[in-house]
């Protein structure tokens, strides 16, 4: 059996056989059926990179079987990265705040302080105005303690948990924030 991670070309191939004595003798000729060829696996990342284009789509987005949400990152780095940087994590229960300061070196020195602030669950369900009113108390306290306050800061914001944009000033999600942005 093989196992393959592609988008243009194999990247990570693992013959399972070879890897884990279990599948050898019986359960092996079960499994062999599931073995795919080079080929397929390349046709598997074909079809599914068209899928995720259709998904991305403006018109094909909601009959695309794969349903994406662009991310408007418009760059990558490139290692030419220097200075200081503020990054915001919000997940289900927490709420991070990161200052992370990268060297200009040549051999780049990353290092990093962050603050969790716990996200209480009446902030969590009630309006979203309480949810980032909770979020800039914690960022406020983060620079007091980093002396940073005053200073004009590249900033990143991710939240990991799905949510639907219907408004460019509102965000439903359906398992934990009910967000308003500017409600």
């Amino acid at each position: 059996m093989v196992l393959s991670f592609a988008c243009e070309q194999p990247v990570f191939v693992v013959t399972v056989k070879h890897v884990c004595p279990l599948y050898t003798g019986t359960p092996y000729k079960y499994l062999e059926p599931f073995r795919l060829s080079l080929e397929k696996l390349q046709e598997v990342s074909v079809r599914l990179r068209k899928d995720m284009k259709r998904g991305l789509g403006k018109h094909t987005h909601h009959k695309a079987p794969v349903k994406m949400l662009p991310t408007f990152v418009r760059a990558t780095p490139d290692g030419t990265e220097q200075g200081d940087f503020l990054a915001l994590d919000l997940g289900g229960t927490n709420f991070r705040v990161l200052h992370v300061r990268i060297s200009e070196e040549e051999k780049k020195v990353i290092k990093m302080d962050s603050q969790i602030c716990a996200i209480p669950q009446e902030i969590m369900l009630g309006p979203g105005v309480q949810l980032f009113d909770h979020i800039a108390a914690c960022l406020s306290e983060f620079l007091d303690s980093q002396n940073l306050k005053g200073q004009t800061l590249p900033l990143g914001f991710t939240f990991s948990f799905p949510c639907e944009q219907k408004e460019i000033d509102k965000v439903y999600n359906p398992k934990h924030y009910c967000l308003l942005l500017l409600s």
